[in-house]
């Protein structure tokens, strides 16, 4: 072959080599801009080893995390929107439901489960941030509903963890009544004497905020969490006055009496499981797979 037509390969510089690194292997935490390896970060459940800040997770981590080995039951795992307002924006709200499945592979934004915390038998209810920014809508409602009237039927505990924008607008006043709806079936576990315990993390804010995440008999937050009902910036725009700095965090909330304790994520479940112990939640069996399955004793 002459020389003029063979194909010419581009030069690649020693930078271009050096940095084709496998996507996803390193993670730039936000907080100290130090490079994680991936690995590392999921064996210390998403903090930055160096700094302390915190990833968000996804539900399922989350209820990986806090039972027992990492098993659970799920419940009313079939529950779907109906889009009841035929609502649309820039895209129709049945769009951005099946987007949110196919992102989180839920139908919405809460995941209910049962297991066992420390051996304490306990109804968990983790919520969804990458569906619809965990939005609540009637789904959400029923869901975390239901949950509450299992636990009073079988006597456990309840904890919600909390991670929304609040109230879907795409359901309108319909998001609205499950605010109400929440909160009472959380007064029917109060007067059943059952503890409730509200896991507060980053972010929680509208509808969420004004109902059954400041409802517990304690309030758990995250470190850094933001925290509130309108945002910074609203609250500032009808105020005309300059927020003060980490205005929103759960530090300054704990600071301000808004919530009980602040807790970093390595030390939840046994903050959790010292808690309902406190309150008198006692260590139960898992019940029989079938009616004729004999008790483990």
């Amino acid at each position: 072959m002459v020389w003029s037509k063979r194909t010419r390969k581009p030069i690649v510089s020693t930078r271009e080599k050096a940095s084709r690194v496998p996507e996803g292997l390193w993670v730039k935490c936000p907080g100290c801009s130090k490079a994680i390896y991936s690995k590392d970060l999921a064996a210390n459940l998403s903090v930055c080893p160096t700094c302390a800040h915190h990833f968000r997770i996804s539900a399922t981590e989350r209820l990986r995390m806090l039972f027992d080995e990492g098993r659970w039951t799920e419940h009313d795992r079939g529950l779907a929107s109906t889009d009841p307002l035929e609502f649309a924006d820039t895209k129709p709200y049945k769009a951005r439901l099946a987007a949110g499945a196919a992102a989180t592979g839920g139908k919405d934004a809460v995941l209910v489960a049962t297991g066992l915390i420390e051996g304490l038998r306990t109804v968990v209810a983790a919520m969804e941030y990458a569906f619809i920014g965990g939005s609540m809508g009637v789904v959400v409602g029923e869901k975390i509903t239901r949950a509450i009237e299992r636990a009073i039927e079988e006597r456990c505990p309840v904890v919600i963890v909390c991670c929304s924008g609040g109230a879907r607008m795409m359901e309108g006043v319909l998001s609205l009544m499950q605010m109400a709806k929440i909160s009472g079936a959380l007064g029917r576990l109060d007067r059943a004497r059952l503890p409730y315990l509200a896991v507060l993390t980053d972010p929680t804010t509208g509808g969420v905020t004004a109902s059954f995440a400041m409802l517990g008999d304690l309030n758990i937050a995250e470190p850094r969490a933001q925290i509130g009902f309108a945002g910074p910036r609203v609250i500032e725009q009808t105020i005309r006055q300059k927020l003060p700095d980490g205005f929103q965090r759960s530090e300054f909330l704990l600071d301000n009496g808004m919530i009980d304790l602040v807790v970093d994520r390595r030390e939840l479940k046994p903050t959790l499981a010292r808690a309902l112990r406190f309150m008198g939640a006692s260590a139960r069996l898992p019940e029989p797979a079938a009616p004729d399955h004999e008790p483990v004793p």
